[in-house]
């Protein structure tokens, strides 16, 4: 697991390989509101850490 700091706030960030993928869950620590991106696991960790970043503000957003 690996914690960011946003300027929203905290986000956990947890990378598990299932088989060809990876599968990229984003925390927001305040609200405890989770998103789950799927990735190629040839993908650059960053990129899929980014895509996963990116659903959880416009669900943050939202809500």
């Amino acid at each position: 697991m690996i914690e960011k700091r946003l300027d929203t706030g905290e986000v956990i960030i947890e990378m598990r390989p299932v088989g060809s993928v990876v599968r990229v869950a984003a925390i927001d620590v305040k609200t405890g509101i989770e998103v789950v991106v799927m990735g190629p696991a040839t993908a650059p960790q960053r990129a899929l850490e980014e895509l996963a970043i990116n659903k959880l503000k416009k669900k943050l957003a939202g809500a």
